[in-house]
């Protein structure tokens, strides 16, 4: 009794070796392609990783400062008139029960130069305001040399200046002058950036008591901010400038400056998408490369093809060797991809101080993705290099 033939099988182990033998036969070739899949995940990894360090680093920041903080500012009525809030707004405010902190600010009309040769028109767009003594507290803010306003210093001719202010007035150190008005001040602190409230960077600080004194200070706050509790931040906003300024609150602006930096998050999400886009239309040129670079390569090796088909390889066993080599093609430069990525994450949040974060799940997604853009770019060349007849084959030149 005649027993029927079956065909032999590669062991996936062989398939592996016979792929790769076949890539290592066109190496330069393989490299140019592998590079359009490897710039393609790379940026994808990167712009992900990016966009994670940022938003972890903002939410950092956001713990760090609080979401707790609003502010009321004087503004217009609805006859367009200023108006100004009370003297006793800070008392006001901290008789709301959620609220835990009040303090205040408030703007002095003076003209700011760095000493008196300099003409008064040349202000340095530096402006004057009046700050309590618990204001930095309050604003989560620091010095960066110098010292605060303190009891003692908020009624003496001194000023501690914003750090934007500092620079364009050409100020140091501590212990410098400037000119407001005609009085001099004694320069006795510079501050770190405000980030919660950066419009203090640009401006020079002095006592309530000093600016009443020496510049006619009228002692209304311009600025009102409060911190209260987490929970209750929303209630507090609903009652804060009625609370201020009863009867005119539509002239009290109240903001939340941690808003500023939630938009910021937002406005990074739709960069990353951008970015993310971009990187899908390197991923599908670099799938093109792919297909190309596979379809010559059945081209120029039909009579290899041919003299296996002739030695008893199925048109399936053809097929999968080709598919085999395009996934190891898109692995290759998938995995090249996801090192340069996550090194262009770790080595950029680097320089800016960040958390490096590389979510798995992009790298993960960049690797299943070049194994989709492999069968893909694959499956036309390796159905074509299947159907291939055997003489026909082993005649082509």
């Amino acid at each position: 009794m005649t027993r029927a033939l079956t065909p032999f099988r590669l062991s996936p182990r062989d398939l592996l070796r016979l792929g790769a033998v076949g890539l290592r036969a066109r190496r330069a070739r393989v490299v140019l392609s592998a590079l359009g899949i490897a710039i393609g995940i790379a940026t994808t990894v990167a712009v992900v990783g990016l966009s994670e360090s940022s938003r972890a680093d903002l939410m950092a920041r956001l713990d760090r400062l609080g979401t707790n903080l609003l502010t009321a500012e004087a503004g217009k009525d609805a006859t367009g008139k200023d108006v100004k809030l009370p003297k006793s707004a800070v008392a006001m405010v901290e008789r709301i029960g959620p609220v835990q902190h009040a303090t205040a600010t408030g703007y002095v009309d003076t003209r700011i130069r760095r000493s008196d040769v300099v003409p008064e028109e040349r202000t340095a767009g530096v402006t004057t305001q009046a700050a309590r003594t618990d204001l930095l507290a309050a604003l989560g803010g620091t010095v960066a040399e110098g010292v605060w306003l303190d009891r003692a210093r908020e009624r003496l001719p001194v000023t501690v200046l914003g750090s934007v202010a500092a620079q364009r007035l050409g100020v140091a150190r501590t212990g410098e002058t400037i000119m407001m008005n005609d009085t001099r001040m004694v320069v006795v602190g510079v501050l770190d950036p405000v980030e919660l409230f950066p419009s203090l960077d640009r401006v020079a600080l002095v006592g309530f008591p000093a600016a009443e004194r020496l510049f006619g200070f009228d002692g209304h706050p311009t600025t009102v901010f409060e911190r209260s509790t987490d929970a209750s931040v929303e209630d507090v906003r609903a009652v804060l400038a009625r609370t201020i300024s009863p009867g005119a609150e539509g002239g009290v602006k109240v903001s939340r400056p941690s808003d500023a930096l939630a938009a910021k998050a937002a406005t990074n999400e739709g960069l990353t998408t951008l970015m993310l886009g971009l990187g899908a239309v390197a991923l599908l040129v670099g799938a093109v490369g792919v297909a190309n670079t596979m379809v010559i390569s059945v081209l120029e090796r039909r009579q290899e093809i041919g003299l296996r088909r002739s030695l008893g390889a199925t048109r399936g066993a053809i097929r999968l060797q080709f598919l085999t080599e395009s996934l190891l093609l898109s692995a290759l430069g998938g995995a090249t991809g996801a090192v340069l990525g996550a090194a262009a994450t770790y080595g950029f949040a680097r320089t800016q101080g960040w958390t490096a974060v590389v979510p798995p799940w992009s790298l993960a997604g960049g690797l299943g993705a070049t194994l989709a853009i492999g069968v893909l770019a694959g499956l036309y060349p390796a159905v074509r290099a299947s159907r291939l007849h055997p003489t026909a084959a082993l005649s082509a030149t």
